[in-house]
């Protein structure tokens, strides 16, 4: 039976490291039986958190005229009917609906408002970032259930002078960095999906130059 478990490496004491050693055994599940395990944080789970460029649709309920959808701008305010230069970057579409409800009580009574980000992009800190030999390095939105193969089909694969197999796949963990192996040229060029794990908001795929 093939190990499940990746060679590691993890920056810091030792005593980290065997205890990271754990996260990684109970972390969130890869794609494909033999898929390598990578550790998932205990923050992972909160809600989506706006940020500039995303795109909202905002209803307030039996308010056809002041239901809207719009932009976040890039300095992470919105307009909306009646309530001008709200700050929506940093927070969730929860916690935005509540502070424009609180806005509206001057105009309207009892206001419910509903926020669903219906265009993604996210914060950096919720983004997939690729640097390296990616034939188009760059951060990308997360999307649910996202996974390295995905990650790479958006960049448009590996270049001709990427040491795919040497990849490293870099993410914060209880306020830790940790690096895992990812092998994208078994994954790309074999098709070999036990190389093929699960990403989280804020992954690090870092490819690395081959030696001459």
């Amino acid at each position: 039976m093939r190990s499940r478990h990746p060679v590691l490496s993890f920056v810091g004491r030792l005593s980290f490291a065997v205890a990271a050693l754990g996260l990684l055994a109970l972390g969130g599940c890869a794609t494909g039986p033999n898929a390598a395990p990578v550790a998932t944080s205990s923050a992972e789970a909160a809600n989506y958190v706006i940020g500039p460029g995303d795109t909202l649709q905002i209803s307030v309920w039996r308010s056809p005229e002041l239901s809207t959808t719009v932009p976040v701008r890039p300095d992470g305010r919105i307009s909306t009917p009646l309530v001008e230069d709200i700050v929506a970057a940093g927070q969730t579409p929860a916690e935005l609906g509540r502070v424009i409800e609180s806005r509206l009580k001057k105009f309207v009574s009892d206001p419910i408002v509903t926020v669903i980000v219906s265009s993604f992009v996210g914060p950096y800190s919720q983004q997939i970032r690729i640097v390296g030999e990616a034939v188009t390095p760059k951060a990308l939105s997360y999307s649910t259930h996202m996974t390295v193969l995905d990650a790479m089909i958006a960049v448009g694969g590996l270049t001709p002078y990427a040491a795919g197999n040497r990849a490293k796949l870099v993410r914060v963990v209880d306020g830790h960095q940790v690096s895992v192996t990812v092998r994208l040229t078994d994954l790309l060029k074999d098709g070999d999906m036990s190389a093929n794990a699960d990403l989280q908001p804020g992954d690090i795929i870092i490819i690395p130059q081959t030696y001459f």
